[in-house]
């Protein structure tokens, strides 16, 4: 157990007295920056699959889960469904309904994760969300990013900062934990976008974060820019200093669900050193160890 910063695995397993794993689903969902309602070619960074691990989206909801609850049983007795790729609250509330019950079909399921866009949150589909945590540990993660709006535009985000403060208001009025990610290295970013934006969680109610790379894949606007000379992957010591920054003067209370990218590896063009989580890891570990820090240190 590290006690230098407030990981997640930590989190869920003195929460349900044990440990706790993530079951990803791909719900079918896409995205109004994709079908021409706000947007048709999504972020800059996300190809045709979206985010998230690749999932056989080809099963039905229910199939997707009982095939990773066989495989991961022996590892844990637990476990929340995870709604990953692309915008999970976007359709009609009757099919939103009818994919989070699908998903909620074994006795081990004790949560329900749920990844969007802020501007696919309504009054109406957060009281549906809410309905849920009855029985189950529930929590919404929404793309943050950036505070910086010229840094969203470049990166056709598809809304502004303040639709996000809108819906994070909106979860904090029915008590849904907000889970924020934000990403280091996207075009044009500055230190000080990076210290603006820690700030911000710091100032609002967000119970969690997830920390991306900028990493380019296959198929997208950003390796269009990156083959054209327009944008220059970050190094790994570029994000080391920054991911340090962040956790340091993150408040203690915030938990952190992740601490890097996790790229398709048969899709990444750059940098190669994405590929090294374990090396991200120790690095920090041993930075954090070495300089006596920890989460919220400077906050």
């Amino acid at each position: 157990m590290n006690y230098r910063y407030n990981y997640l695995n930590n989190f869920l397993k003195n929460k349900f007295g044990e440990r706790v794993l993530k079951i990803c689903v791909d719900g079918g969902f896409t995205c109004p920056n994709r079908d021409g309602t706000c947007g048709a070619n999504g972020c800059i960074f996300c190809n045709a699959r979206g985010s998230g691990e690749r999932i056989d989206n080809t099963k039905p909801i229910k199939e997707q889960i009982l095939s990773q609850l066989e495989y991961k049983k022996e590892k844990a007795n637990k476990f929340i469904v995870y709604f990953q790729n692309f915008s999970n609250t976007y359709g009609a509330i009757e099919k939103l309904k009818e994919k989070y019950d699908q998903a909620l079909c074994d006795k081990r399921i004790v949560g329900l994760a749920i990844a969007t866009r802020p501007d696919c949150l309504d009054e109406e589909k957060v009281k549906l969300i809410k309905s849920y945590s009855k029985k189950y540990y529930v929590w919404v993660e929404l793309g943050l990013q950036t505070v910086n709006d010229e840094i969203s535009e470049k990166i056709n985000k598809g809304y502004d900062l303040k639709v996000f403060k809108e819906a994070v208001k909106l979860l904090n009025k029915y008590e849904i934990d907000v889970v924020a990610h934000i990403m280091v290295g996207l075009p044009g970013e500055k230190k000080q976008d990076i210290i603006n934006t820690v700030d911000f969680i710091n100032n609002h109610k967000i119970s969690g974060i997830k920390i991306h790379s900028t990493y380019i894949v296959k198929n997208t606007k950003l390796a269009q820019m990156y083959e054209q000379s327009k944008y220059e992957p970050i190094s790994f010591e570029y994000y080391m200093e920054n991911l340090i920054y962040i956790i340091t003067h993150l408040k203690k209370e915030i938990v952190i669900h992740r601490f890097t990218g996790d790229p398709p590896k048969d899709e990444l063009i750059a940098p190669m050193w994405e590929l090294h989580k374990k090396k991200v890891m120790n690095t920090l570990n041993n930075t954090l160890e070495k300089g006596n820090l920890y989460q919220g240190i400077y906050c």
